[in-house]
């Protein structure tokens, strides 16, 4: 099962899944993540080592924190084009779902189906570098190294946030400042980044620190620098943006909350109105002695 099959990467097809296991794991270990991820010996199969987890992510976190084996694990699947990224994990202790989510789309990785695991709990930090390393190979098309080593920063830097404002926040607040950027660009000036964060922060009720709102400022000049397909960026966040924990306490959420909220009130006021023989329009005003929902109090989502 661990033997690398020899078909073309660049052959990979919808439904196809690829698998990177860390270099240093043991042959049980192996075997059991394997299982774990229901590999079979059709499934393509790289090795990530110790030494490139260190060449994207030494510059963000200690030698330490990274260690000294690699043994973060993931599979990729491959889904048709349109379908966006989905992340589920186990045994990852720093790192979210969302935070892959935001990375990898930053990287340039779309339209698949993530799993990131180890043998026991790490922080999740290198199994980026193993992902990427699988997307690239299977979508035979190489991302540039500074949009690789911006993704592992960013990565790193949201989970840092993490620890100050909360994951879900942390998470939430990138998207929304990506999602911002995919719309309109990333500010020229420091000033008018610095303004911009500030205000989605503010719209999801975070209050930043200036050490992390200056992080954030550099983390973005340094996306502007570089090569970062901003438009595939807001399409997979268009298509993630339930996934982003948060995102139905921002505006945008509370809007989409409001229409749902508004449906099923005229619903309801024409199931009365039918009922009542009212002859007034179904989706209208409720029937004369009906009862509307109109001060109906909705749970909050979120």
């Amino acid at each position: 099962m661990i033997a690398i099959p020899s078909i073309s990467f660049a052959d990979a097809a919808v439904g196809d899944i690829i698998i990177t296991l860390g270099e240093d794991l043991t042959d049980q270990q192996k075997k059991t993540l394997l299982s774990e991820m229901n590999a079979t010996e059709e499934n393509q199969i790289i090795y990530v080592t110790n030494e490139e987890e260190h060449k994207y992510l030494g510059d963000y976190i200690s030698k330490a924190t990274i260690g000294s084996k690699a043994l973060s694990s993931t599979s990729i699947t491959i889904e048709k084009s349109g379908s966006g990224l989905e992340v589920n994990t186990k045994n990852i202790n720093w790192v979210t779902d969302e935070m892959y989510l935001n990375a990898l789309m930053t990287a340039g990785v779309k339209d698949a189906t993530i799993y990131v695991t180890a043998p026991f709990e790490v922080s999740g930090t290198a199994a980026l570098t193993g992902l990427i390393k699988a997307y690239e190979i299977s979508s035979d098309e190489a991302i540039p190294e500074d949009v690789k080593q911006v993704a592992n920063e960013e990565l790193v830097t949201t989970a840092k946030l993490g620890d100050e404002v909360g994951t879900e926040n942390a998470s939430a607040l990138m998207a929304k400042i990506k999602d911002e950027v995919a719309k309109n660009g990333i500010p020229e000036t420091d000033a008018e980044l610095r303004s911009l964060i500030e205000k989605c922060a503010s719209d999801l009720g975070i209050t930043l620190s200036e050490t992390d709102l200056n992080n954030l400022i550099d983390l973005f000049n340094k996306m502007r620098d570089i090569n970062i397909d901003w438009n595939q960026v807001g399409q997979q966040l268009d298509k993630a943006k339930d996934k982003i924990s948060n995102f139905l306490n921002s505006e945008e959420g509370q809007s989409f909350l409001q229409s749902i909220k508004e449906f099923f009130i005229a619903l309801w006021n024409a199931i009365i109105s039918f009922f009542t023989g009212n002859e007034q329009s179904a989706l209208g005003v409720p029937a004369k002695g009906s009862t509307s929902l109109n001060n109906a109090t909705f749970i909050k989502v979120g």
